[in-house]
């Protein structure tokens, strides 16, 4: 192990706000042909605009106008399929089916609730929203700070609905989902308990946008209990598509009140929250009645003067709509009386609606941190306000081929995705002593929160970042970061959904690698960056290219002992077939003590065959003008039998007589063959068995990669990289 590897091993940090046992589905953990065309559907989606601000993707294919036109043309209320009036749609343990807590529960519609339900009141606002008896208070803290910003709210509620035009008990809302907003509908059957709604509802009880948009929150992921635990900026971004920071107040960024109040001015979502040090603690009401493990809103930012001396204020909001602070600044203070009346007038609201003020001195000592979601471009409109530029991919953690684990495992830490970024300009107004390129980059999990009730958690993730300028535009190797130390890492790796940090680099080239702290983690992820400047950020990998040297064979090369023994494997009939070669070539290998195998199966015999039967009959046939010429195939193929039997010695490591799935991958390319990682995960899922490869499994992947390079070859006549087939080619193709 490098010394670098030693200074800067990984560490996991599994504490957090609020406890969240959320998990998630983490992609296939084997590849399938339903998942590639699903894969290639979504991507030409999105090269189409599908899923972008302007044109959200129809969540689970269900078209809002088409679904109401529908109920509206037979004269019924919807009700949704997908997302039904039963027990499973509220959870899995505490509040699944048979649990004692959903006894009593019953679906019902705001038009049974009361007389005249409305659906948003004009000018919503965050003291409307109150929390149920569900552990979401940091969703309702990021609904709250939604209601701040009117542009985003009319994004992700929109307003052209109601209870009366075109009412048909059904209604939509759109969230960004890991890069791609989606448009979900929901019927308006609501979880009620004693006439009463069971979660989110309004202050004043008439007014259900919050409780509707919580539902279709609920069936994004999977259930309401799905919804219990996690962290605002996870709501936050859901709501605008923005990138989220994390601030700890404990060791405060000394501009840090300029950075809130600039935030805010952008219209950015803040959220703060006070740790907790044990199960006890989560929200336990202080001696100042602030709540522990509570996520908190922060709405506002504002200067007075007291006492001769500015002094800094904070404004939080406590999503219960009641619990307030009662220290200095609060409601009630004495404080308040000692400055100007316009400010007094401007600031206070004497009310227990949940929001009061503070000192940020007091803030920073009594909170433990603070996030801000910084909003994409397309949130921001105005010359006024200064825009991110943002790039993004998605990309997946897949055992065996790309889920190298971090700096902690040198052996397969190379396999993971790589990114590059080219920072080229520095920032204008930089910070003293910080002269630069800002960035930030942010690493999230997809999916994980809707998977929870398959027993699936949140992965430890987090990045490391290398500074790369001047090297080859190639996926590096182990060599690489066993010589070189980081520029830059993720503050810790933790079991969030996203991990986000701030940097400022100088000008130059990185290297981004993302990854889950232990190796071997199947998972899906999005990893995005927003730069001051606009900056080069794309993802590097192998060119997908055959390199295999071409063995040629002379008739005189050919021994005597070699016609005698071809002569027994062609038989008779003068030819060649899967059965005969499986019988001769397992005869030989299995002789061997120094791999492990059981000899060749008809599979990998017929891929021979297929290789080097270019007149494509079912054996390897001969005329008397062929018959040197079929010596000399079969002895190609020994050769290549020789050859690949070399490169699995030599790349089997510990000389275990088998190959483990890195060892495989270094192989293949020993072989002749550069190939990019979607390519090694669907090898590493063909061809391994619990991440070990076999000596037949080996040479069947190569002989099949060759066959498949020649072929492509042979039918790709102008040389431009593209085939056409038809639908029976295809198959015959697919089925080789």
């Amino acid at each position: 192990m490098s010394p670098y590897e030693t200074l800067e091993g990984a560490t996991r940090n599994q504490s957090y706000t609020e406890p969240d046992s959320s998990s998630t589905f983490s992609g296939p953990h084997h590849v399938t042909m339903s998942g590639i065309a699903a894969k290639l559907r979504h991507n030409r989606d999105r090269a189409q605009g599908i899923g972008t601000n302007d044109h959200a993707q129809k969540y689970l294919n269900q078209d809002f106008e088409s679904l109401r036109d529908d109920c509206l043309e037979r004269g019924v209320l919807f009700e949704d399929d997908c997302f039904e009036a039963l027990p499973s749609s509220l959870g899995y343990d505490e509040l699944g089916p048979g649990s004692y807590k959903v006894r009593g529960i019953t679906w019902k519609r705001p038009t049974e609730l009361c007389s005249n339900p409305q659906f948003i009141v004009e000018n919503a606002s965050r003291t409307d929203i109150c929390q149920g008896a569900l552990g979401d208070c940091w969703l309702l803290a990021a609904i709250a700070s939604l209601t701040l910003n009117k542009q985003v709210l009319s994004r992700v509620v929109p307003h052209d609905q109601s209870f009366e035009d075109n009412y048909a008990g059904i209604f939509h809302f759109e969230f960004w989902q890991f890069g791609e907003w989606v448009d979900v509908v929901v019927d308006d059957r609501l979880p009620t308990k004693d006439g009463k709604l069971l979660f989110v509802h309004s202050a004043e009880g008439s007014e259900f946008w919050s409780a509707l948009l919580e539902k279709a929150y609920a069936k994004v992921n999977g259930c309401y209990e799905a919804l219990s635990g996690g962290s605002t900026t996870e709501g936050f971004e859901d709501f605008t598509g923005g990138i989220s920071e994390r601030h700890d107040l404990g060791n405060a960024d000394p501009h840090l009140f300029h950075i809130i109040k600039k935030a805010l001015e952008r219209g950015s979502l803040l959220g703060c929250s006070i740790d907790i040090t044990s199960a006890s603690d989560s929200e336990a009401v202080t001696y100042s009645k602030l709540v522990k493990g509570h996520a908190y809103s922060v709405t506002g930012a504002d200067q007075v003067e007291y006492g001769g001396e500015a002094v800094h204020l904070i404004r939080i909001r406590n999503p219960w709509g009641q619990v307030e602070w009662n220290g200095a600044w609060s409601d009630d203070s004495s404080e308040w009386r000692y400055v100007s009346s316009d400010d007094r007038a401007r600031l206070t609201n004497r009310s227990d609606d949940g929001e009061f003020w503070m000192s940020f001195s007091d803030f920073l000592r009594q909170y433990s941190r603070l996030e801000i979601c910084n909003l994409t471009p397309d949130a921001l409109t105005g010359d006024d306000y200064k825009k991110w530029a943002e790039t993004e991919f998605e990309d997946t953690w897949r055992r065996g081929s790309s889920a190298g684990g971090c700096r902690n495992y040198p052996n397969s830490f190379w396999m993971n995705p790589q990114f590059v970024i080219k920072l080229e300009e520095v920032d204008d107004d930089p910070d003293e002593g910080q002269e630069g390129c800002t960035f930030i980059v942010g690493l999230m999990q997809k999916n994980r929160r809707r998977m929870r009730k398959m027993g699936e958690d949140m992965e430890t993730i987090g990045f490391a970042i290398y500074e790369c300028s001047g090297l080859r535009n190639v996926h590096l190797k182990r060599d690489f970061f066993l010589r070189n130390a980081s520029a830059a890492r993720s503050e810790t790796f933790i079991n969030l959904r996203e991990v986000c940090n701030h940097f400022c680099l100088p000008p130059g080239e990185y290297l981004i690698v993302p990854s889950t702290f232990e190796p071997n983690k199947n998972a899906d992820f999005y990893v995005r960056v927003f730069s001051e400047k606009n900056a080069d950020f794309q993802e590097i990998d192998d060119a997908v290219e055959s390199h295999v040297e071409q063995i040629d064979i002379d008739e005189d090369d050919i021994s005597s002992h070699f016609k005698s023994l071809f002569g027994q494997l062609a038989g008779d009939d003068v030819e060649i077939c899967a059965f005969e070669l499986q019988k001769i070539l397992s005869r030989v290998v299995t002789r061997r003590s120094d791999i492990k195998t059981d000899g060749f199966t008809l599979t990998t015999c017929r891929t021979m065959v297929n290789l080097l039967d270019v007149s494509f009959h079912t054996g390897l046939s001969y005329c008397e003008t062929q018959q040197h010429q079929l010596r000399a195939w079969f002895l190609i193929l020994w050769a290549k039998i020789e050859k690949f039997l070399e490169i699995y010695k030599d790349r089997d490591m510990d000389q275990s007589g088998c190959m483990s799935a890195p060892e495989m991958r270094m192989a293949v390319e020993a072989a002749g063959f550069s190939l990019n990682n979607p390519l090694h995960q669907i090898i590493v899922a063909r061809y391994s068995q619990d991440l070990h490869i076999d000596f037949d499994n080996f040479v069947c992947c190569l002989i099949r990669l060759e066959l498949l390079f020649n072929t492509f070859k042979a039918l790709d006549e102008d040389g431009d990289g593209m085939i056409s087939l038809s639908f029976f080619e295809w198959l015959d193709m697919a089925m080789l």
